[in-house]
């Protein structure tokens, strides 16, 4: 078994919301097919089984759907967030009403695969930066509403969370610099200035699209410069030219047959998008015991 690691812990509150109104979604006024032909008295056992290898991630809710069906329901998880598990390998096992574990069963699956995808995802990349001193940074480019989720998700692959939202750190993108054009002496130096006044205790950083304006942001002391769908042979140019004054992190395109040729070159930081935009739900499925392994009927 994979040694636990800490991921931090999602929040009861938002685990409870985010269930809830998926629960509300999928079932509404009820399970009508379960209602007219499950016995109100039946009880089952089922098993969550991986049938891939997968990075697990999204144990928490997956219970938690259960429990909100039937707080009486049983659910037992047989491995953690963050662990590798192999195809064949149970994930959890609930056991009570038949019709509150048919009632759970997909909105439990459907947060399970999706947060181990990206978890999955996420530690294929991670496996493909090794050699190098480079991270791998998340994205923006999440699911509206599921970001806490999928940041959890990529911190559980191996990842490491860039900023949550627009709120906590200053990333000034090409769209702020061509609207900043025309300042003095230059949009980059000015757009480092006005951040550090506005917002002296958060981290500052500039979305370079040359090595020029690379230049530039390590000038006026930002924190990070991104370096946006650049070659290599610029990637290693703004190494040698600016790393030691400033990190730098390599954006754009980045895939999983690039991206370890990236963190060669000696950037600090690799963001992808991919791991959580693109992210493929994992095959897991719900599996009812027989009767004949001494279950009720």
């Amino acid at each position: 078994m994979t040694a636990i690691r800490d991921f931090g812990r999602l929040p009861e509150l938002l685990v409870a919301e985010l269930v809830r109104t998926a629960l509300l979604e999928d079932v509404g006024s009820g399970d009508v097919t379960s209602v007219a032909t499950i016995p109100a008295e039946s009880g089952s056992m089922a098993r969550m089984v991986a049938r891939e290898p997968m990075v697990i991630c999204g144990l928490a809710l997956a219970c938690e759907a259960f429990r909100q069906c039937d707080p009486s329901v049983s659910v037992d998880s047989k491995c953690h967030d963050g662990q590798k598990v192999q195809r064949g390998e149970v994930l959890l096992q609930v056991e009570g009403s038949t019709r509150a574990v048919l009632a759970g069963e997909r909105v439990a699956l459907n947060f399970l695969q999706r947060l181990s995808g990206v978890a999955t995802i996420t530690a294929k990349y991670v496996q493909a930066l090794e050699g190098t001193s480079a991270q791998l940074l998340d994205t923006r480019k999440t699911t509206p509403g599921w970001r806490v989720l999928e940041k959890f998700a990529v911190r559980c692959g191996g990842g490491k969370n860039h900023r949550h939202g627009l709120y906590d750190m200053v990333l000034v993108k090409d769209n702020h610099l061509t609207a900043l054009a025309g300042e003095q002496p230059n949009a980059v130096t000015a757009a480092v200035r006005r951040a550090r006044a506005a917002y002296p205790h958060l981290r500052v950083e500039i979305e370079a699209d040359t090595l020029e304006q690379a230049g530039q942001a390590a000038e006026a002391g930002a924190d990070i410069v991104l370096l946006d769908n650049m070659s290599l042979d610029q990637l290693r140019t703004a190494v040698a030219s600016f790393k030691g004054r400033v990190q730098l992190e390599a954006s754009g395109g980045v895939t999983l047959e690039t991206i370890h040729a990236i963190g060669q070159t000696g950037v600090d930081f690799v963001s992808v998008g991919a791991i959580t935009h693109s992210a493929r739900a994992v095959d897991i499925g719900l599996d009812f015991v027989e009767p004949a392994e001494g279950l009720p009927s």
